[in-house]
């Protein structure tokens, strides 16, 4: 308990009101102290539904869209999970909770460095923080059963769709600078299924398959 329980449970249960009930991934919200992840002076607003500024123009994404993204993957307990773009760290942490081990991959060191001082504290062991372009993925891991990409990409970088393991799950916002839609790529043998879920506005995805460095 810490002087913020009370108002991370009320955002629990706005996002359970939104659809999204499954009892693991609510217990993982409710676990995870979203205000560490953010600068102190915003602390009073950590669990308003709303993305917040982190610095070096990063955001960390509104709840309800992490745990969104986070229910796309289908994930039981037992995946090795991608992530792109750790940011705040707060979306490695929520999958911490939900995935055997969560290799994360920021393409600012300074983020990178805080976001992993944070999980460190948090002792969330099977989080591995890496600096690197996350448009090429993590190769050294993979293959993955999951990949989640916290920014928004022009295009679904090829590297992702080649380290998704068989069966496994791509979530990705895809579009312009402005405004992307949330897509979902799933692996089938040689071949990928796609759909589209909601419109969403992320932060540009940089590196060699994102909006540049």
């Amino acid at each position: 308990m810490d002087e913020y329980s009370v108002a991370r449970q009320r955002m629990v249960e706005q996002i359970a009101r939104r659809g999204l009930r499954e009892p693991r991934l609510l217990a993982a919200f409710e676990r995870v102290p979203r205000h560490l992840f953010v600068p102190r002076e915003h602390w009073p607003w950590a669990y308003a539904d709303d993305p917040l500024p982190i610095g070096f123009g990063q955001t960390i994404s509104q709840p309800y869209v992490v745990a969104l993204m986070t229910d796309l993957l289908h994930l039981k307990g037992d995946e090795r999970v991608l992530e792109v773009g750790t940011g705040s760290g707060y979306q490695a942490a929520i999958l911490a909770h939900l995935a055997a081990v969560v290799h994360t991959v920021e393409f600012l060191p300074e983020l990178a460095a805080r976001a992993e001082k944070v999980i460190r504290e948090l002792a969330l062991d099977n989080v591995i923080c890496h600096v690197g372009d996350g448009s090429l993925g993590w190769p050294q891991a993979a293959p993955y059963d999951a990949i989640l990409v916290a920014a928004a990409a022009p295009d679904v970088p090829p590297p992702l769709l080649d380290q998704l393991a068989d069966g496994g799950r791509l979530v990705i916002p895809v579009g312009g600078r402005g405004f992307q839609s949330l897509d979902v790529w799933e692996r089938r043998g040689d071949t990928f299924e796609h759909e589209a879920s909601i419109a969403v506005a992320f932060v540009p995805l940089r590196g060699e398959h994102g909006w540049g460095k």
